[in-house]
């Protein structure tokens, strides 16, 4: 399974992929953090916060996260590959968690380099450090969960089929209707007292509530799920082709 994981690792790097994600995904957040004038630039935003960061970053992972993880099983079927993967001495679980940690492997570090804006924002306040840690530090295990969500989905949607571009499409369209899909239909308040459980089933919900630097064990719970029930359907897709 290292070996595996290893592979994917080492072709990111070596194809640039890796490298382009976390660049494009930083150029982004900071052109918008700190360069262009908009809502989210944090030199005009009145006080030292990072929730530019937070509102922004899950909107680009959207469809990074897709860009790099369609590629994992559809590559593998257009070329054949998936025959001689499925053969070597490695069980579907050992596959499917290879490649998937490959992928939150590489979001997380597309995070790490953004401790930067954690430190600047901390020594722009007035007095120095006189930020709220605990909600930053909550924002950020909710976005890795988040992310790390988006990567099993598409983990999953490139698993059944072989067109990398289906796949990209696919996971972009589930990842957005599950972040904000549900609290689309809980605005339009069409059920009464179910809207709530309803707006509890998308990720928004439970992302905001860790931004608040209170990490619930149901909102753990909730992302752990997500990941879970995808890469137990991507095992299942690759089982199926054993049947």
């Amino acid at each position: 399974m290292y070996a595996l994981f290893r592979k994917e690792i080492n072709n990111f790097l070596s194809s640039l992929i890796g490298i382009m994600v976390v660049v494009v995904f930083l150029l982004i957040t900071g052109l918008f953090l700190w360069v262009f004038r908009s809502d989210f630039n944090i030199m005009t935003y009145g006080y030292a916060s990072l929730d530019s960061l937070f509102i922004l970053a899950p909107w680009v992972f959207l469809f990074l996260v897709p860009a790099v993880t369609m590629r994992f099983f559809a590559e593998e079927r257009r070329t054949g590959t998936i025959e001689m993967l499925l053969t070597k001495p490695l069980s579907d679980w050992q596959i499917v968690g290879a490649k998937y940690l490959a992928g939150v492997a590489l979001v997380l570090l597309a995070l790490i380099p953004t401790l930067i804006y954690y430190i600047s924002v901390s020594r722009l306040a007035m007095p120095v450090g006189n930020v709220d840690h605990g909600g930053i530090w909550g924002s950020y295990i909710g976005l890795f969960f988040l992310s790390a969500a988006f990567v099993s989905i598409g983990v999953f949607c490139s698993s059944v089929t072989n067109n990398q571009i289906l796949a990209f499409i696919l996971s972009v369209f589930l990842c957005g209707f599950l972040y904000i899909g549900f609290e689309f239909i809980y605005s339009m308040s069409l059920f009464g007292k179910v809207d709530l459980f309803i707006q509890q089933l998308g990720m928004a919900s439970h992302y905001s509530s860790m931004s608040r630097g209170v990490i619930d064990t149901r909102d753990l719970i909730y992302f752990l799920s997500v990941i879970v029930l995808f890469l137990s359907l991507t095992k299942l897709t690759l089982s199926s082709r054993k049947w």
